[in-house]
């Protein structure tokens, strides 16, 4: 087992257990906002699967159909984790407006905070483990995770609201206006998901100024080489692909101009991030 998979097996236990907990108190409350949230956890847990199917599908090999692996799948995958979110979203808004009015149990609020807690927990670890490992599935369930968070705190404050819907008519509305609050919240999240990771398969460009320094460090080091005319790094899945063009010496000859781009392509990979290395030489003008 991998160790985005490990990650993402904490992840899938933990909204097990947390969606138990709220639709079992959701009943026992009579809080339908909050049983809500508990399908909105379980929906954590189905895009937890589809992130996992995704890791182990884009660390699979290069073979002869595609000769660069099969990183992109990590961005596929995410994005289906953003239409499942956008689709979560407009299924709460629509279902606001069948519901009846209740005011939820006291013991609910304990319940909330407890979640809440544990999620803002879980959140935190899978966006920091996903920084951590460069992976687009995790930041894409970090982000999923934290919009979960943001619907349990509308919960607890509707819950809050209509415990003084006698004094205040007006607030045994609170649980409608925060549901719908809570689907803006998560619609949002799914298109930022969705559009990142459009943007990502289109081969976006490496923008972290510092790793390209180093990497044009690296280039440089060789005495032969003069110069970079262009330098592109592209993000590819879980690697990253290096495309460059390079200015060498008049006086080299070919077969040491090829040993250098060699030892040069060798020292890039040695940088696990970098995989695939396309150089092309020029003599200088």
């Amino acid at each position: 087992m991998n160790k985005i998979t490990k990650v993402l097996l904490v992840s899938s236990i933990t909204n097990i257990f947390l969606s138990i907990i709220k639709i079992i108190f959701g009943f026992i409350g009579k809080c339908s906002s909050l049983i809500a949230d508990g399908i909105h956890s379980l929906s954590d847990l189905s895009t937890d699967v589809i992130a996992i199917i995704g890791n182990k599908m884009s660390l699979k090999p290069a073979d002869k159909e595609h000769p660069f692996g099969h990183g992109k799948t990590e961005y596929i995958t995410s994005m289906i984790i953003g239409l499942i979110i956008i689709i979560l979203s407009l299924g709460i808004i629509n279902s606001v407006f069948h519901k009846e009015i209740t005011i939820p149990n006291i013991l609910i609020i304990v319940v909330s905070i407890f979640t809440i807690t544990s999620k803002f927990i879980l959140a935190s670890y899978i966006s920091k483990k996903g920084k951590l490992y460069n992976n687009n599935i995790l930041i894409a369930s970090g982000k999923e995770s934290k919009s979960d968070v943001y619907s349990s705190i509308f919960v607890l404050i509707s819950i809050l609201l209509m415990q003084f819907s006698n004094q205040i008519n007006i607030f045994k509305y609170a649980d409608i206006v925060g549901t719908i609050i809570i689907a803006l919240f998560i619609l949002h999240t799914g298109y930022r998901v969705l559009m990142d990771n459009i943007s990502i398969l289109l081969e976006e460009q490496v923008n972290d100024k510092d790793y390209i320094k180093k990497v044009r460090k690296i280039i440089l080091s060789f005495d032969d080489i003069i110069a970079i005319k262009q330098l592109h790094i592209l993000r590819y899945g879980p690697y990253y692909k290096l495309i460059a063009t390079i200015t060498m010496k008049d006086n080299i000859l070919l077969s040491d101009a090829h040993n250098v781009i060699d030892e040069l392509e060798g020292k890039l990979k040695e940088n696990n991030e970098i995989k695939y290395v396309f150089i092309h030489m020029e003599p200088k003008n």
